[in-house]
């Protein structure tokens, strides 16, 4: 089946939104055993008209997304009356939920709201529980410009998701007539460039019959992609863990920090940060997990040299002998996080993210990476990312989580 995306809004081109719809599309469309075919993005106005007139004549099934609201910019319904050849009427059971959703939140619906309840003659009006908006899905039987089915929907995440799932995707499904998807496998593999990996196993997975392979590298890990029956699947990963099976931190698509709360949660273990040169990114990231409150004890922000020594306890002379990026300082800020923190294991970094800042001995990008966990010995590593800032801290932030992860597996069970 044939399936495109119309992202429709200006704001969308001019970037002051980020379009997150392709990826989100993508990945519920696939479970359903679908793939999109093709996705397109617009501007508000008669951009809507030529681009919908383009899709109906190519796909299947056309999910349009925006331009559903009250304002003049909104045309999205116009359009598609003017592409599928039917008439906008005023849809009574649309009106009445306009009207309910203003009263419940005692408000007095504009009259440019009206324009809300407009579906299309013969469509199907989806409901939307989160917004003003209903959604109109017109059948192939009614689309008098090709046999394509045409779904609009609410632009709001909040409104368009519960919306796809609850309405869109059983039709899709039924007009599909599809048997068993294809079953998918996402390896996300830490400390592997994407070249490295392919290299390794690219040849080997190769020689599996019917097993679609896939890479997306990321600033410090990359995703291994297995698409194919069950078995070829099985056999793709088997070949992957002979080589990187210490890397591979998920194969349910947990993101790292998802994957170290876990493993501290079910090892009963505490984790605490000291960070310099990441201002918080790494407590950040952990703290993004729902959980983590069980595991994450303390996050030390100690970007200038006073905070390393009132709140850590890092020696004085150690700063002036070997400035704070370097090995020394790094031990001790990891030592210093877990003695303060009483937490099981601590990680600390302090690096020189640049562009400014750097020597000849320490270029910018430079970061020392120190862990220090109860019971065994504090060790450090050196690394160079020689990146703009953010991506520098994403780098730094990933290899001490990976670290994390790494004591945690070889760690007792408290």
């Amino acid at each position: 089946m044939r399936i495109e995306i119309l992202n429709t809004g200006t704001e969308l081109l001019l970037g002051t939104v980020l379009n997150t719809h392709g990826k989100w599309f993508g990945e519920e469309l696939f479970k359903l055993g679908f793939r999109i075919q093709r996705l397109t993005t617009v501007p508000d106005g008669d951009a809507i008209t030529q681009a919908l007139r383009e899709c109906v004549s190519r796909a299947d099934v056309v999910i349009i997304t925006g331009g559903l609201g009250p304002t003049s910019d909104d045309l999205t319904r116009e359009a598609a009356a003017e592409v599928l050849g039917a008439e906008l009427i005023e849809d009574e059971a649309a009106m009445r939920s306009l009207e309910a959703f203003f009263a419940i939140r005692n408000k007095v619906m504009a009259e440019v709201n009206r324009k809300q309840a407009q579906v299309l003659v013969g469509a199907d009006v989806l409901p939307n529980a989160n917004g003003t908006a209903p959604g109109i899905y017109v059948p192939p039987r009614l689309n008098g410009a090709a046999n394509c089915a045409v779904f609009l929907l609410p632009g709001p995440p909040r409104e368009l998701y519960p919306m796809f799932r609850e309405e869109v995707a059983p039709r899709i499904v039924a007009l599909a007539g599809l048997a068993k998807p294809p079953g998918m496998l996402e390896l996300k593999i830490a400390g592997v460039g994407e070249s490295d990996l392919q290299q390794e196993v690219d040849a080997k997975l190769a020689e599996i019959p019917d097993l679609e392979v896939g890479y997306c590298a990321r600033v410090g890990e990359v995703d291994l992609r297995l698409i194919g029956d069950e078995a070829a699947i099985e056999a793709g990963r088997k070949i992957a863990e002979a080589s990187f099976a210490r890397q591979i931190f998920s194969d349910d698509g947990s993101s790292l920090e998802a994957t170290v709360v876990r493993l501290l949660t079910r090892q009963g273990l505490k984790l605490a940060t000291a960070e310099s040169c990441t201002g918080g990114l790494i407590s950040n990231r952990v703290t993004d997990v729902p959980g983590s409150s069980a595991v994450f004890t303390h996050g030390f922000i100690t970007y200038a040299n006073e905070a390393k020594r009132d709140i850590l306890g890092v020696p004085q002379a150690l700063l002036d002998a070997h400035g704070a990026v370097s090995e020394p300082v790094a031990l001790s800020m990891a030592d210093g996080a877990l003695r303060v923190s009483g937490a099981d294991i601590a990680v600390a970094v302090t690096g020189i993210a640049g562009p400014d800042g750097g020597t000849p001995d320490k270029p910018a990008g430079t970061v020392w990476i120190a862990w220090a966990a109860k019971g065994r010995p504090t060790v450090a590593v050196k690394q160079i990312h020689p990146r703009n800032r953010k991506d520098f801290k994403i780098a730094t932030s990933q290899s001490a989580l990976d670290g994390v992860r790494k004591i945690v597996l070889k760690m007792p069970h408290a």
